[in-house]
């Protein structure tokens, strides 16, 4: 079976850093993405960043685009989602989940929806 994770969230206070990983089992093939959503408490899901597993070709979303840095390490099965600068607005429980149909920042375009992980930023 196919399973993502998504862990490494907390507490931290504005302008701190934070990196999430997404462990990926089961997937079999090349042509995937992972992506990383978020949503934040009474809003509703968005896509943030993804990379492609074939080529590692990205997308940020522009309001984490020069904050955040998405990367992957096949030797673990890892998607890593660096966080620099953090504010109050990235507070939100991130997830990471997978695509078939390329570089997609569309939640309905991705399945195998891991457990979220709480991120919250304090001022």
């Amino acid at each position: 079976d196919v399973q993502l994770q998504a862990s490494g969230g907390g507490l931290v206070q504005t302008g701190e850093s934070l990196e999430l990983s997404c462990a990926v089992s089961g997937i079999t093939g090349e042509d995937y993405a992972i992506g990383w959503f978020r949503r934040p408490p009474g809003d509703e899901r968005e896509g943030i960043s993804s990379i492609m597993n074939i080529d590692s070709t990205t997308y940020y979303s522009g309001s984490v685009k020069g904050r955040f840095t998405i990367s992957r390490d096949k030797a673990e099965n890892t998607v890593y989602l660096q966080m620099n600068n953090l504010k109050s607005d990235d507070t939100a429980v991130y997830y990471c989940a997978r695509a078939t149909m390329g570089l997609t920042n569309t939640p309905s375009d991705y399945d195998n929806w891991g457990r979220g992980t709480q991120v919250t930023v304090s001022s």
